[in-house]
């Protein structure tokens, strides 16, 4: 629904929402267009259509003022509703589809589907059903749905099976952020209410967060966990506002910092109106207003976050370099990262200074093993002319497309300082040792697109005192939640996918615990053993498991696990995906995503013990991985490879 303003700063989207339980439709509707919203919430039943949840025949009878004829025709009229008669006129304030496209429907309040009243009970749900089942025939894309009370397992088993048929409609579940109608009200309590609904619900793809904001914000740890919910709707009750000094509404910086992170979520805001009239100067329209001046004055999107726009949360499946040839387009947007190759081309650099004395004659072989289109020779050549060290460089690829890109560069650009060679690195007999071996071969997971063993394989090209860029690289992992990630692999309705691990721009996410590391790859490798011709004889040097603890202090759903990596180029020279050390604007890789088919429950202060392996055969190595808590424990996902591998 959001759209883009000016220079990358998204637009959201503002809703009116009045508290009154009757209204005229196209007043209402002028109004919050002439305010400037751009949708409204409106109750879609007028309050006489209570009637039909008490009906009005039992509280006659104990009354005893009704004759028989009134009794039996009331009772008739109330069964033949109870069976399935549509809606009178009168009991509708949403009579058409005249103003679809801006409106979403609100459910009555007062329905009490979890009554102790059999027949509340009852007709409650008929209620919920013809009042959702009417707007879903009239094509709105969403309704509001009252807040569950702390009874609703049977307000639970409604609407989800009502969410089962709907096949445009999402339901919004109105939840406060904090419950302030008790005197112990906390944020926990309410996330840990909308939790267990949602999980009631199956985790529908179609019920989502209304988060309605408090007076005062909770601790801001308690507020990350909220980033993980699908909210599509942040409630603003008008009471929150506070008053500048010319008299116009203002949130608290609390506030205002939360509404801003929101923000980046997409999320639709909508202003409330509570009837408190604080805010005389500016009439209601002062309030959205606002809310656009908290958008506009956003900071303007980084190069990460213009990088990434249109890839947060969106599932990608990592690169198969030995298995497929990277297209062009492949090649160019990672060419585009600057950082990446100044970070490579500073680590060439002091490596040169190192190991070359000024003023010498020497030349320093360098090889570039898996030099796609050739920006790591360039950042070489750049960086022994900065050096002022002589350099002969080998350029080793084995994608026939890229060789091209190569064979163009060397003609117009590089020329005799740069020998070609088209083949799999890890086959070339090289004619003369290397200096210093240059690769840019890491994954997400840093060794999940195979480093390790390509670089065995070139390992034997480098002199037994030479330098390997990058000389190490560390994974490291940490629980997360995020519904969303997990309702997108749910989708495909499958294991395969749930076993398979995926590259994502992190954004509605919730990492419950530090990233720590797991393993760690160091080249040139001195433990390896090797053949005659200086091949590893097998991969279980590169195999690994570990088992690493973590302490969740604000508990959360668990729904997979966050993987990043960081190497050491050259001696201090970092290049880092790890949100610790991350290289600022470096945007060659996102996180990976490792997802549970069962989500578990942890509550706040437990403990989780993660398991993981990297495996190998003589044809792939692949990722197997599981969660064990005193609440639960996932099975072993991906064993053998079954699902998701890294062809050898």
């Amino acid at each position: 629904m959001a759209n883009y303003i000016n220079k990358n700063v998204p637009r959201v989207a503002i809703g009116a929402f009045y508290g009154q339980e009757n209204c005229d439709i196209t007043l209402s509707v002028t109004s919050a267009k002439d305010t400037g919203h751009d949708f409204i919430i409106l109750p879609i039943t007028h309050s006489n259509y209570k009637r039909f949840l008490f009906d009005q025949v039992d509280k006659d009878i104990n009354d005893m003022q009704v004759n028989d004829n009134t009794f039996n025709n009331d009772k008739q009229h109330m069964e033949e509703w109870r069976k399935g008669h549509p809606f009178l006129k009168d009991d509708l304030i949403i009579k058409d589809n005249e103003h679809t496209d801006y409106l979403v429907g609100k459910i009555s309040e007062w329905i009490d589907l979890d009554s102790s009243n059999h027949r509340v009970r009852t007709n409650s749900e008929i209620a919920l059903n013809q009042q959702i089942s009417w707007v879903s025939h009239l094509g709105f894309t969403a309704i509001l749905a009252p807040t569950p009370t702390n009874s609703f397992a049977n307000y639970a088993r409604s609407l989800n099976r009502i969410l089962g048929s709907l096949t445009y409609t999402h339901v919004w579940m109105r939840i406060p952020l904090v419950n302030e109608d008790m005197s112990c009200s906390n944020e926990i309590e309410m996330w840990e209410r909308w939790n267990k609904l949602r999980t009631f619900c199956e985790n529908h793809s179609k019920l989502s967060v209304a988060l309605e904001l408090p007076v005062d914000l909770p601790d801001e740890v308690y507020l990350e966990r909220w980033f993980a919910e699908p909210i599509k709707a942040v409630i603003l009750p008008t009471k929150i506002f506070l008053t500048n000094a010319k008299g116009y509404p203002v949130l608290s910086k609390k506030h205002q910092t939360f509404v801003k992170k929101l923000i980046k979520n997409k999320p639709n805001f909508v202003i409330f109106d509570d009837m408190t009239n604080k805010h005389q100067n500016g009439g209601f329209a002062s309030y959205q207003e606002y809310i656009r001046h908290l958008n506009r004055t956003m900071p303007e999107l980084d190069q990460i976050e213009q990088f990434a726009s249109g890839y947060q949360d969106f599932l990608q499946s990592p690169l198969q370099p030995l298995m497929e040839n990277l297209e062009s387009s492949t090649y160019e947007i990672f060419e585009k990262d600057p950082v990446k190759y100044a970070l490579y081309e500073k680590a060439v650099y002091h490596a040169l200074l190192d190991r070359v004395a000024p003023e010498s004659n020497q030349i320093t072989v360098i090889m570039v093993v898996g030099a796609g289109r050739g920006p790591l020779v360039t950042r070489s050549l750049q960086a022994a002319e900065k050096a002022k060290r002589n350099v002969r460089i080998y350029a080793v690829e084995k994608n026939p497309n890229a060789f091209v890109t190569l064979q163009n560069m060397k003609s117009q650009e590089w020329g005799d300082k740069v020998t070609i060679v088209f083949g799999d690195m890890r086959k070339w007999k090289s004619p003369e040792q290397a200096d210093i071996l240059v690769s840019e071969l890491l994954g997400s997971f840093g060794d999940n697109e195979l480093s390790p063993e390509c670089l065995d394989g070139a390992q034997k090209f480098l002199k037994s005192d030479g330098i390997s860029i990058p000389s190490s690289y560390s994974t490291f992992i940490s629980p997360l939640s995020s519904s969303k990630l997990h309702s997108e692999v749910s989708a495909y309705k499958d294991l395969t996918h749930f076993e398979t691990p995926y590259v994502v721009m992190l954004q509605s996410v919730a990492i419950l615990a530090k990233p720590q590391e797991i393993w760690k790859f160091e080249h040139p490798n001195g433990l390896m053993i090797i053949d005659n011709e200086g091949n590893p004889i097998n991969n279980y040097h590169n195999t690994r498991y570990s088992k690493i603890t973590f302490n969740v202090k604000n508990g959360g759903i668990l729904h997979g696990i966050a993987g990043y990596f960081e190497s050491v180029l050259y001696k201090n020279i970092i290049m880092s995906i790890l949100p610790e050390t991350h290289s600022e604007g470096m945007f060659s890789w996102f996180p990976i995503f490792f997802p549970l088919k069962t989500p578990i429950y942890l509550p706040s202060n437990s403990t989780i013990d993660i398991h993981f392996w990297r495996l190998s055969s003589s044809q792939k190595v692949w990722y197997e991985w599981c969660v064990d808590t005193s609440f639960g424990s996932s099975f072993i996902q991906n064993v053998g490879g079954r699902s998701s591998w890294i062809g050898l």
